[in-house]
């Protein structure tokens, strides 16, 4: 089988997203290429973490069994904000998709199983049907498209072409209502690698308390300022956050550069707690299912603290109100006294991917009825 993911990632990054785990179990069962685009010069001015191997921009690469290429152009398409700019963007989607690299229109052809990841992925789908309409597309929604304010034309593109793909993968049960109604959605929760385990140790710490938090997305500074000063015994670490160090830490906080995944772990494992400082505006329910960072904490059974908008029924996860410091420090308690217990066992990978592929053939990827009759009652 040849495989072929699109997404807005590329499987070289440092930073470990969901789909970096699909790939490596898809390389597994047949020839897999990842395709990364919508990387330009604008790129380059922004804190895109595919700048660290932008040297290797339009050249084919294996890397640990992939092909890879990462598709730069002088300018690629993006989201212009304003409805009155709406024209100009569809215009710079069209000249895209006019203008589409040689590489993908060549592994387009070849492949069996088209994957294509939220964001600006499914704006090629319609290529692939019209080059290659024997392949099986599956869409991995790692985010709602609201959540991650994708361009007006990647919307109503994907709102007119979902019901067209073979699998519609959910990450969590929380996503259904961002999605069109059609019959070919189901729920395919995050995976786990449990072999992390084999690379967690020894501790980087010292004597003491120590709460780690790992990670940028819709990172908070000023959970930091508040907690650093409430808890000056414990010292923070935050690791790869993007945003370098804040005036408002206190001296108890030291920050990391981002790190390859595997260096992250024995912070992790041998932390007291873990930290998830999302920030409040836009949070969205469904990273309580699918947050790395929460499930590797659990994994490790670490208490965590998190907003309390993601907690969720996680029994290992403390809650508190953004910006609060009465709430800050009744969850950074509260984990501090909770067991080292972990409470729920994730999928494998590889479980993960033959979910994907066949979706159909898994009672557990069913949507709950529950949601099914919510996300119905909306539309009517």
């Amino acid at each position: 089988m040849n495989y072929l993911v699109i997404s807005a990632h590329d499987y070289r990054s440092r930073r470990k997203a969901g789909l970096h785990f699909i790939t490596a179990e898809l390389a597994k069962r047949g020839t897999t290429r990842f395709f990364s685009c919508q990387y330009s010069l604008l790129s380059d001015m922004k804190s895109d973490p595919r700048k660290s191997i932008g040297e290797l921009a339009n050249k084919r690469q294996m890397h640990d069994g992939v092909e890879c290429y990462l598709w730069k152009t002088l300018i690629h398409p993006f989201n212009m904000r304003k409805p009155a700019l709406q024209g100009l963007e569809a215009f710079l989607f069209r000249r895209y998709l006019r203008n589409v690299s040689p590489v993908l229109l060549e592994w387009i052809d070849e492949a069996d199983v088209v994957v294509f990841e939220s964001g600006i992925a499914p704006i090629f789908f319609e290529l692939v049907r019209q080059r290659n309409p024997r392949a099986r597309t599956v869409y991995v929604a790692s985010d709602d498209l609201e959540t991650i304010n994708v361009a007006s034309y990647v919307k109503q593109t994907f709102d007119r072409i979902a019901p067209q793909m073979d699998a519609l993968c959910l990450k969590s049960r929380f996503m259904v209502d961002g999605m069109p109604l059609s019959d070919n959605r189901y729920i395919v929760p995050q995976g786990f690698d449990f072999s992390i385990a084999e690379h967690a140790d020894p501790s980087p710490y010292g004597a003491g308390q120590h709460a780690v938090s790992v990670g940028s997305m819709l990172f908070d500074p000023g959970f930091f300022v508040i907690a650093s000063k409430l808890f000056p015994d414990i010292t923070f670490h935050i690791i790869g956050s993007g945003t370098g160090r804040h005036e408002g830490y206190g001296s108890n906080v030291k920050v990391y550069d981002e790190m390859p995944h595997k260096q992250t772990l024995p912070y992790i494992k041998h932390a007291t707690i873990g930290l998830a400082p999302y920030r409040a505006a836009g949070l969205p329910a469904y990273l309580s299912d699918t947050s790395l960072k929460l499930m590797q904490y659990d994994f490790f059974g670490l208490p965590a603290v998190c907003p309390q908008g993601i907690v969720g029924d996680y029994r290992s996860r403390f809650g508190y109100v953004p910006d609060d410091a009465d709430s800050i420090k009744q969850a950074i308690d509260a984990a501090c006294s909770a067991p080292r217990v972990t409470f729920r066992t994730p999928l494998t990978w590889s479980a993960v991917v033959d979910r994907l592929l066949e979706p159909g053939h898994f009672p557990d990827t069913r949507l709950p009825h529950t949601f099914t009759s919510r996300a119905n009652s909306l539309a009517a």
